[in-house]
């Protein structure tokens, strides 16, 4: 497999923990909406000094673009160089919560919650008939509204008179992860990034009092993933984030300002990083079901076999991944606190991989889950760390 260099420093290997109420992703919209005086409103970032005098905010989510990728993409992006440098106005980071995937962060966001609080706790998590739910494609089944029951600050900004917009895919629109993660915000399709920008403009520039404009963009993510960090189709990817942010920051409307944000960074994993449970018997033994992703997997055990899973997987992966229960990971707060009902759909075990691995599940997901270049989803601060620009 052609391998590009993603160009991490060795830190960004180290695990780092979310920063639930104080500086992750679930602080972000309760602290604009603070900005915008929704009631109830808490502005845990601070946000307030920065923008004072702003009523109408749009928050662009770049699918991706981790903090620790800013530099690699610098050379093709000289506008989001100069955010990331504080040039036009704050730069600063978040942390994704756990698993640092896209339905998760996305839900996150939207909610205001941890994700143990808001159930969206994976990129697949099995359902309580022993079917898989891949969040990304989710329908209605099950009722979006039940399995994510927390209100969206959308849903609660636009009760207080606020008016929101959501700008993103079109075959995104209803779809259950953007009602679990978006529901309250007239939708606008954007098919692209100039269309994204043009949505995000229309609505800043239309709304007769305060507003929040919420804009998502997937295109780095999908190359990360697809070519690898720092392939070329990643550059051009990173070309085409710059031509977005060069419309929105130099056509903001008086009184408004642009938040930029990510649901994740991404690395790329070596074939040597590449535990496939296909070609390692012992990784299959005693496990009845498998959900998660590559770099959070989760594995459900037959009737007493949860500690010859424990070990069988300790002693694959040795110190290329943390392997624990599912009480365990919860105790531990990588989730936040998690209810009875949203617990089940966290694995018996759960496998959070260190360093460069990835832990595929051939057979039992399909097999381009294995393929890919890049991956997320674990707890390194390549991973975790989200940046956070400010323009006005």
């Amino acid at each position: 497999m052609s391998m590009p260099e993603d160009g991490l420093h060795p830190d960004a290997l180290r695990i780092l923990p979310p920063a639930y109420g104080s500086g992750s992703l679930a602080d972000l919209l309760p602290s604009v909406c603070a900005v915008l005086g929704v009631p109830g409103a808490v502005d845990v970032l601070g946000l307030g000094a920065r923008l004072d005098g702003i009523d109408r905010i749009g928050v662009l989510l770049v699918d991706g673009l981790g903090a620790y990728q800013l530099p690699l993409a610098a050379p093709h992006a000289p506008v989001l160089a100069d955010l990331a440098a504080g040039g036009r106005g704050h730069a600063g980071t978040l942390t994704a919560g756990f698993p640092s995937t896209t339905p998760v962060s996305l839900v996150t966001l939207g909610t205001g919650v941890p994700p143990g609080a808001h159930g969206i706790l994976g990129f697949t998590v099995r359902r309580p008939d022993g079917q898989v739910l891949t969040h990304i494609y989710w329908g209605d089944d099950p009722d979006p509204r039940l399995w994510q029951p927390v209100p969206t600050w959308m849903e609660t900004a636009s009760a207080a008179g606020v008016r929101v917009t959501v700008v993103s895919r079109p075959a995104f629109e209803g779809s259950g992860l953007s009602l679990a993660a978006n529901r309250g915000g007239a939708y606008h399709g954007a098919g692209d990034g100039p269309a994204v920008a043009a949505g995000m403009l229309a609505a800043l520039r239309e709304a007769p009092g305060p507003a929040l404009v919420y804009g998502y963009h997937p295109d780095l993510d999908h190359f990360g993933h697809e070519d690898g960090v720092g392939s070329e189709t990643w550059r051009r990817a990173a070309r085409g984030v710059d031509r977005l942010l060069d419309e929105v920051v130099h056509n903001l409307p008086p009184g408004a300002a642009l938040l930029v944000v990510a649901d994740h960074g991404q690395l790329n994993i070596p074939d040597g990083g590449r535990y496939d449970m296909a070609d390692i018997p012992a990784l299959r033994d005693g496990v009845v079901a498998v959900a998660g992703e590559p770099r959070a997997r989760y594995l459900y055990a037959a009737d007493g076999a949860l500690d010859s899973v424990l070990a069988n997987w300790r002693g694959v992966f040795g110190a290329d991944a943390r392997v624990m229960t599912r009480d365990e990971a919860i105790s531990e707060g990588w989730y936040g606190p998690v209810p009875p009902a949203h617990a089940d759909r966290i694995g018996d075990v759960v496998v959070i991989c260190q360093g460069r691995a990835v832990a595929v599940a051939s057979g039992w997901e399909p097999d381009k889950a294995g393929r890919l270049v890049a991956y997320h989803g674990s707890v390194t601060a390549a991973e975790m760390t989200v940046p956070l620009l400010i323009v006005r």
